[in-house]
C-alpha cells in the first residue's frame, strides 16, 4: 500500500514537473512611443493580469524610434501602427497584426475667434514636427471640411504642446492638434475644440505590429499577446472609474485630467482587436507620401491578419 502511494505521488509531481509552460510566464517586450491613452491597452492589460492571464510578462519601453529594435528582435511588438506601416512601405519586414485604437483621439483646437474649421483657410497650424501622424491627421482633417491642406493651410513646427499652446496664446498661430489630456488643459485656457478626428473616420494608431519573422516562427505567441489587447480594451470600454484609475497611475496624472481623457478617447477604443480597412487604406496613403512611393500598395503588404482573427474566434467574436 505504502509503495502504492509513492508511486501515486511520483506520478503527480512528475506531471507538474513536465508542463513548466503552463505556469511559467514567457517574457516579452513591447515598444511606444510615449505616455498617451493611444497605448493604453497594453499598461492597462498588464496591470489588470490580462497578459498574465496568457502566460505573458510584458515588459513595456518607451522609445521614439522603434522599428529598428523591432526587426533586430531587441523588442518583440511595437503599438505604434503609422509608423510601422511607413516602415513596411520601405521594404522593412514588419506587418500590423492587430489594432486596438482604429480612431484617432486628436483634436483640433483653435483660438476663440474661429468658430468653424474652414475660418481656419490661410492660417498657421502649429505641430510638433513637420511630418508624422500627426500632421498627416491634420490633412485629412482639414480635406474633410472641404480645405486643400497643401495650398490653403500653412503649418509650422512650434514644439511641444506647452509651446503651441504659447504660440497661439500670442497670435503667432491660430490652431493646433493635440490628443488628451491637452484637449481639456486647452479647453481650460479659453480655447476652443473645433473637430475630433475619431468623430470624422477611422485612421489606426495604436495596436501591435510584429517583425516578419516573429510571424512565422512565433504565432501562438502573438495570438496570445492579441487576445490579452482585447481583454484590456473590453475593460476599458465597460469598466470606467478602473480605467480612469489605471490613467492616473500610468500617466502621472490628478482624477480631473484622467476623468477628461476617458471621456475624449474610450469611444475610440474597439473591443475586437480588428483593424478597418478604410482606415488602414488612410493611413498607407499617409506613408506613401512620407516615404515618398507612388506605386499602389495592397494591404497585405503591410498587415497580416491571420493570427488576429484565430484570436478572435478563440474568444467567441468571429
Amino acid at each position: 500500500m505504502r509503495s502504492l502511494i509513492y508511486a501515486a505521488l511520483l506520478y503527480l509531481l512528475s506531471g507538474f514537473l513536465l508542463q513548466p509552460s503552463v505556469r511559467a510566464e514567457d517574457k516579452i517586450r513591447i515598444g511606444f512611443p510615449g505616455v498617451a491613452a493611444n497605448f493604453l491597452s497594453v499598461p492597462l492589460g498588464q496591470k489588470k493580469g490580462f497578459f498574465r492571464e496568457e502566460g505573458l510578462q510584458v515588459e513595456y519601453i518607451r522609445m521614439d524610434v522603434g522599428l529598428p529594435s523591432l526587426v533586430s528582435g531587441a523588442i518583440d511588438y511595437h503599438a505604434n501602427l503609422g509608423p510601422s506601416v511607413t516602415a513596411a512601405i520601405r521594404g522593412i519586414p514588419v506587418k500590423v497584426v492587430a489594432c486596438y485604437v482604429p480612431r484617432s483621439p486628436t483634436a483640433l483646437i483653435a483660438r476663440p475667434e474661429f468658430k468653424s474649421v474652414q475660418e481656419l483657410r490661410g492660417q498657421t497650424i502649429g505641430l510638433q514636427i513637420l511630418g508624422g501622424s500627426l500632421m498627416g491627421t491634420a490633412r485629412l482633417i482639414f480635406n474633410h471640411f472641404g480645405l486643400d491642406p497643401d495650398k490653403e493651410i500653412k503649418f509650422l513646427a512650434t514644439g511641444v504642446t506647452e509651446r503651441r499652446f504659447a504660440f497661439m496664446n500670442q497670435g503667432l498661430t491660430a490652431a493646433t492638434l493635440t490628443g488628451p489630456p491637452s484637449d481639456f488643459l486647452g479647453k481650460k485656457m479659453g480655447f476652443v475644440v473645433l473637430a475630433r478626428a475619431n468623430e470624422l473616420f477611422s485612421y489606426p494608431v495604436g495596436g501591435l505590429a510584429a517583425s516578419v519573422r516573429k510571424i512565422k516562427e512565433r504565432p501562438d505567441e502573438i495570438k496570445r499577446v492579441i487576445k490579452a489587447g482585447i481583454k484590456a480594451n473590453r475593460y476599458i470600454l465597460q469598466n470606467r472609474e478602473g480605467t480612469i484609475q489605471v490613467m492616473m497611475e500610468w500617466m502621472k496624472i490628478d482624477k480631473e485630467l484622467a476623468t477628461a481623457t476617458y471621456e475624449s478617447v474610450w469611444k475610440a477604443f474597439n473591443e475586437d482587436g480588428s483593424v478597418p480597412q478604410d482606415g488602414l487604406r488612410l493611413v498607407i496613403e499617409q506613408a506613401k507620401k512620407e516615404a515618398k512611393v507612388d506605386r499602389e500598395v495592397a494591404i497585405n503588404e503591410v498587415a497580416d491578419l491571420t493570427i488576429l482573427r484565430e484570436a478572435q474566434k478563440e474568444l467567441g467574436i468571429k
